[in-house]
């Protein structure tokens, strides 16, 4: 009876295909192999997630038809010639993650919005109205399109003491989604704190690291080679001092493990 079960769910979860259409040079699709804990969601069928860089911690996460916005600043028209988002995730109250000008450009009558309470405080009434406050350690169920997708509220924070005031613990939300078969964790702005650490079965990680506000390279290459996803994606690594050196990175997490592919897209398509 239990193996029947599992089966049915394997063939429900399968059913689903992810639609992808190439058009964006800078646009990938992730084809992951399977790696959630949990019989049956561990025998479902995966999907592809298309991720579409825009600037910075700005990004597009599309899979089984629902379309993810991750951190939507600079003018709406930036997303002009992108499908409209099911889903806005907001992770901290900097102007490099929240614009509430830009948030009111791209939403639809459908969009919903998941935000920390600190980002939902500097919300408009319209836009309160349709979104989701989360806290770390919370868990929250959105389906799009038939499509299930569990967001986990991940903590974010400083550790330096000279960097403790650009992120205090509890005020904003890092997110670990799971989604057509895969986790992907957003880093939001964080240090290698041990909350990122003890992560497990991650497919797609996007880790930040810039000076001073959130890490360096090799506190962020520590972190990933502690918690092993199987693909990882430096963002949101601008600092005061310019981009910071993302191949260092790669070459630091290559040769403690080299299993973990380091990918690199273009957030600085100005530079």
């Amino acid at each position: 009876m239990k193996k029947a079960f599992i089966i049915a769910c394997c063939l429900t979860l399968g059913v689903f295909n992810c639609k992808s259409d190439n058009k964006e040079s800078k646009t990938i699709s992730e084809n992951m192999t399977e790696n959630i804990p949990g019989k049956d969601v561990a025998m479902a069928k995966k999907s592809d997630i298309k991720i579409t860089p825009i600037n910075h911690a700005t990004m597009l996460l599309q899979c089984d038809g629902a379309v993810i916005y991750v951190d939507p600043v600079g003018s709406a028209d930036r997303f002009k010639d992108q499908p409209k988002p099911d889903i806005i995730l907001v992770t901290d109250i900097h102007g490099d993650h929240l614009n509430v000008e830009t948030l009111e450009g791209v939403k639809t009558e459908e969009t919903q919005l998941v935000v920390p309470e600190a980002v939902y405080n500097q919300l408009s009434e319209t836009l309160k109205n349709v979104s989701h406050i989360m806290s770390n350690g919370q868990t929250l169920s959105i389906d799009i399109k038939r499509t299930p997708i569990k967001i986990e509220a991940i903590p974010m924070y400083n550790l330096r003491k000279e960097a403790m005031q650009f992120h205090t613990k509890g005020r904003g939300n890092g997110y670990v989604l799971t989604m057509g078969g895969q986790r992907v964790y957003i880093s939001g702005d964080t240090e290698d704190i041990p909350e990122m650490r003890a992560l497990k079965n991650i497919d797609i990680a996007f880790v930040c690291m810039n000076l001073p506000y959130t890490m360096p390279v090799e506190s962020a290459a520590s972190a990933v080679l502690e918690f092993k996803p199987k693909k990882v994606y430096p963002y949101h690594y601008k600092g005061t001092n310019g981009l910071s050196d993302v191949a260092k990175f790669k070459q630091l997490v290559n040769a403690g493990d080299s299993n973990i592919e380091v990918v690199q897209l273009d957030w600085y398509p100005d530079n």
